[in-house]
């Protein structure tokens, strides 16, 4: 596969018929060569707005004032087509205008290497996509609607006077906000019910004979359901292609790191290492750490040792709040040796496993703590496991019950557990971290553990220091990250990916993985 960077002459060609409309189906992948750098950047942006599109979701009435005003501030940032007047059409649409569509087109379909990869990728990234295409074509102009309609085939046949004549009375009392003066002045189109299930199922349309009919301003709904049945098949069909896209040693890790996206602070780059005695780690996890880590220092505590995976989540996120390599040793050589593990086995067989985990040993690489995605998607914990994200991968009954142990009201618990039920993980983390710190809103999207420790911080006024430090810290980019030996993606790609350091990432990943292995 050749990657190169080319300057594009604005012309008439297929590409530009393609993005002759601001919206389309993405039915026709892109076929044009594109550098690493942009595939990268691509990528992120694109991430960035769904999972923008994700959040507002929960926290505002979909197309409601505020969430189009906030989706509308991204769309501008992100540089995606925004806004585009009725006029704004082939062959109008000027060289600024392509290269916004040209962007969506491929960022899309970027998105979907990355994300048809499990059941549970592609169920998030087919809702965040219907979403966005609910936003964007309720954007349009009506001219521009129906341009978009016909191009995809969704050519349905207004009914004719007469017959809205004959069934005005059963529009009128089946359509929402239709009235007997405008009745008259909009168009209804008779559907298959099939086409429209969403709208039978809420009865908001009047069904006869196998066919229902949709005012203008509900047609939608059968958008959305035509793009959801196709992207859900062409994610299929992608997913059966994988393994010839994970044969190119340029794109694995990048796709990789892609569905475990973290767009946010580096943790593993810290001023204030010290700052955090062993005495208080109790006293923290109790007030300032999220459930994932709560739990693992309580099982820690409880068992005076854990497995592989809770060692390797639970020790980084210790490092990335300030714990330095001594307070470490001293740490889990305190706890291992209160169990089955006397002081010269926790020497020869954990000692320098978290000397290599500080980069102390071996490649000397500075790992870096857990992200959110990461802890959800990889690694899921198995019996005797202890690691994981409790959101994602308990049981909902034994989550209720460690979340009224926390002292969760019973209002709470519901709504984190609506939360959980629409596998909105790190939502429902984020509703847990308002309730235990008693705030209507957190003001911030919660990405990462350490961030919820910092946030935490801030609120109850402790760690001065380390709140000042880590804010003061590099952003993280997710596109070169997957090229610098790190879990944690950063947050913009400025530079070309290096193939030999991605390579060796997945080198040390295994290392590391191998030398926390059980004796």
């Amino acid at each position: 596969m050749e990657f190169s960077s080319r300057r594009r002459k604005f012309a008439t060609t297929p590409q530009m018929e393609l993005y002759g409309l601001p919206l389309q189906f993405y039915g026709q992948p892109p076929l044009e060569n594109i550098s690493l750098a942009e595939f990268e950047t691509f990528a992120v942006e694109r991430l960035k707005l769904l999972k923008t599109v994700e959040n507002l979701g929960v926290s505002y009435v979909k197309l409601s004032e505020q969430y189009i005003k906030k989706l509308d501030f991204e769309f501008k940032n992100l540089n995606f087509p925004y806004r585009v007047d009725a006029d704004d059409r082939k062959p109008q649409c000027g060289p600024s205008e392509y290269e916004k569509r040209r962007k969506d087109h491929i960022s899309h379909f970027i998105l979907r290497l990355a994300y048809c990869q499990t059941e549970d990728l592609r169920r998030w990234f087919i809702q965040q996509e219907v979403d966005l295409l609910r936003y964007r074509f309720n954007d349009l102009h009506p001219k521009l609607k129906l341009e978009f309609l016909h191009k995809n085939n969704l050519e349905y046949d207004a009914i004719s006077i007469e017959e809205k004549q004959v069934l005005q009375d059963k529009l009128i009392d089946s359509s929402y906000g239709v009235s007997g003066i405008t009745v008259e002045d909009q168009d209804f189109y008779k559907v298959p019910f099939q086409d429209a299930l969403d709208l039978v199922r809420t009865r908001k349309v009047y069904l006869k004979a196998g066919y229902v009919y949709i005012p203008h301003q509900d047609v939608v709904t059968i958008v959305l359901n035509d793009f959801r049945t196709r992207l859900s098949k062409a994610l299929a069909l992608t997913a059966r292609s994988l393994p010839a896209v994970h044969s190119d040693e340029r794109l694995q890790p990048l796709l990789t790191h892609l569905s475990h996206s973290y767009l946010g602070q580096d943790y593993s780059i810290q001023k204030n290492v010290g700052k955090i005695s062993l005495e208080q780690i109790d006293s923290l996890s109790g007030k300032s750490f999220p459930l994932c880590m709560r739990q693992l220092h309580q099982s820690l505590r409880e068992n005076h040792h854990l497995r592989h995976g809770g060692r390797m989540q639970y020790g980084l996120f210790l490092k990335g709040i300030g714990l330095s390599l001594e307070q470490a040793l001293q740490f889990w050589r305190s706890e291992f040796t209160r169990g089955k593990v006397d002081a010269d086995k926790f020497d020869k067989a954990y000692a320098y496993n978290i000397r290599h985990m500080f980069g102390k040993e071996g490649k000397r690489t500075d790992y870096t703590p857990y992200s959110c995605m990461k802890v959800i998607l990889s690694n899921p914990p198995s019996q005797g496991d202890h690691h994981g994200c409790p959101f994602r991968h308990s049981d909902s009954e034994l989550l209720k019950q460690k979340l009224q142990f926390y002292k969760v009201s019973p209002s709470g618990i519901s709504q984190i557990m609506d939360l959980v039920k629409g596998m909105h993980y790190q939502l429902a983390c984020q509703k847990y971290f308002e309730l235990t710190h008693n705030v209507e809103d957190a003001n911030f999207s919660l990405n990462h553990p350490n961030q919820y420790f910092v946030e935490s911080q801030k609120i109850l006024g402790g760690g001065k220091d380390a709140k000042r430090e880590m804010v003061d810290t590099p952003q993280r980019s997710q596109g070169n990250s997957a090229f610098k030996n790190s879990p944690a993606p950063r947050e913009k790609a400025a530079a070309p990916a290096n193939t030999n350091a991605s390579q060796d990432s997945a080198e040390m990943s295994e290392d590391l993985d191998s030398y926390f292995e059980e004796v």
